[in-house]
């Protein structure tokens, strides 16, 4: 009972403290944005988790913009926060210098992912991390470690796929995509170290879109406990490395680790222990789920659409018959994979992995028409231009056609993987191990959907409720590779 009164005081000694911030930071007297902030804290946070959890976040914001227009006010996850959509919004947040609107997420999500996160980071700072994380994941980078993922991925498919009937696709995929993360991240192979790993990140990522109040028994302190835990293993992982390294008894290029360590050696200006900490869990976030949800989409919708699957099948058995038995993708042919690409960019403008982001305001912005005051957070949806009629005709329709000719996609419509100097650095990375796995699906088997419920929702990103479960069969073929 005393405990229950204890957390119950903290409870409300917390909802105050914020109710005050709140109120500070509503300044009198300004051309604010329509809309309400809601309750203190909370706002609207609940309906909108409602929505993503249900699928239905495209409904809310698109009753929100009918209600208030392209650019309102609310509360999200305990901060003031306005609202924008559309291609022009894209383009102001991509575009605005680290001076005015700053790389920002909820502080409930910096808490857990790290302050140091390339995301999170601005100006010389932001340039400093991007430019070492980009000298590994360039694509004249990526080709010496094509062969190193196309075996992490030909082990999966022995692993979960060969001999089985049925397939739960999501949950395989994250698997593998975990998997070639320890591989080429981390430099980590199979063992007890990698399952601790997986287990403290899927705990971690729990609690990303969650409420957040860190007392016991929550998931937002159960996500920062595992946080915590699984950035320990990182950091002694990178002391490990920095003793093999400086005994010449491994290559600096082998993973992305051994790579940073390398670059920190020749420039200790360049990233610092805790930066290196913080984006290989930046790096695991975005490799685990958004790739494995971009490959789950591309088989259900194949799946879906005989035309386009048998399409797909045409490219990857003429890359397959020209190869000897056994051997690996070489980068070449991945780049060769252009419908296939194509296809997987119409699977990304459907359901891309992120709704959308946020940033901080530096200082009070004129956006609009309205004043976007400085500390508050902003959030833009930068999907919803994917599904806009007048930059992509029929759009609710899978059509890898419509980007057969890319030039006519108007800049910052088609944004999955960010743009201008924020664009996404693991996108060549995502696109190669995508590119391989759906190679060797399709030459190896074919499959159908279990279920006609393939219904998904948004934790924070695209969650099949079932898991995607398939059924697949091997395909009889003299140049399947096995």
């Amino acid at each position: 009972m005393e405990t229950t009164l204890f957390f119950a005081l903290l409870l409300l000694l917390l909802i105050s403290l914020v109710v005050l911030q709140t109120r500070r930071s509503r300044p009198p007297n300004r051309r604010l944005p329509p809309g309400s902030l809601g309750l203190p804290m909370i706002g609207q946070s609940f309906s909108l988790l409602k929505a993503l959890r249900a699928n239905n976040d495209q409904e809310w914001f698109k009753e929100r913009i009918k209600k208030y227009g392209s650019i309102s006010k609310l509360t999200l996850f305990g901060h003031p926060t306005v609202f924008l959509h559309g291609q022009a919004a894209n383009k102001f947040i991509y575009t605005c210098d680290g001076n005015t609107l700053a790389n920002k997420m909820p502080p409930s999500l910096s808490r857990i992912l790290g302050k140091k996160i390339i995301v999170e980071l601005n100006g010389e700072d932001h340039k400093r991390v991007r430019a070492a994380i980009l000298t590994f994941l360039r694509p004249e980078v990526l080709k010496l470690y094509a062969e190193k993922m196309d075996k992490e991925i030909r082990n999966h498919l022995d692993d979960h796929w060969r001999g089985k009937h049925e397939v739960e696709v999501m949950p395989v995929l994250k698997v593998l995509t975990f998997n070639v993360i320890c591989s080429l991240v981390l430099g980590l192979e199979g063992g007890p170290i990698r399952a601790k790993l997986l287990s403290l990140f899927q705990e971690m990522t729990r609690g990303l879109l969650s409420v957040p109040i860190n007392l016991p028994l929550t998931q937002f302190n159960r996500s920062i406990n595992a946080s915590a835990r699984l950035k320990t293993v990182v950091m002694d992982l990178i002391r490990e490395k920095k003793t093999v390294l400086e005994k010449n008894q491994a290559q600096s290029h082998q993973d992305l680790i051994s790579h940073l360590i390398t670059i920190q050696n020749e420039n200790p200006k360049s990233t610092s222990d805790d930066e290196i900490v913080d984006n290989v869990v930046g790096l695991m976030f975005g490799g685990y789920d958004a790739t494995s949800s971009l490959i789950s989409f591309m088989i259900k919708l194949l799946a879906e659409h005989p035309s386009v699957y048998d399409a797909v099948v045409k490219e990857q058995d003429g890359i397959a018959r020209n190869k000897d038995l056994g051997e690996c993708l070489k980068w070449e042919e991945l780049m060769n994979m252009k419908y296939t690409w194509r296809v997987a960019m119409e699977v990304l403008r459907l359901t891309p992995p992120f709704f959308g982001s946020f940033r901080r305001a530096i200082k009070d912005i004129e956006y609009g028409g309205y004043i976007i005051p400085k500390g508050w957070q902003v959030m833009w949806v930068s999907s919803m231009t994917h599904m806009d009629a007048n930059i992509f005709p029929e759009p609710s329709q899978f059509n890898p056609s419509r980007f057969n000719e890319q030039t006519t996609t108007p800049p910052y419509s088609l944004v999955p993987f960010g743009g201008g100097p924020r664009i996404c650095p693991g996108g060549e990375f995502a696109k190669m191990e995508t590119l391989t796995m759906i190679h060797y699906l399709v030459t190896q088997f074919t499959w159908k959907l279990s279920l006609k419920d393939n219904s998904f929702r948004r934790d924070p990103m695209p969650i099949f409720n079932h898991g995607l479960p398939i059924l697949i069969f091997p395909r009889e073929q003299d140049h399947a590779m096995i």
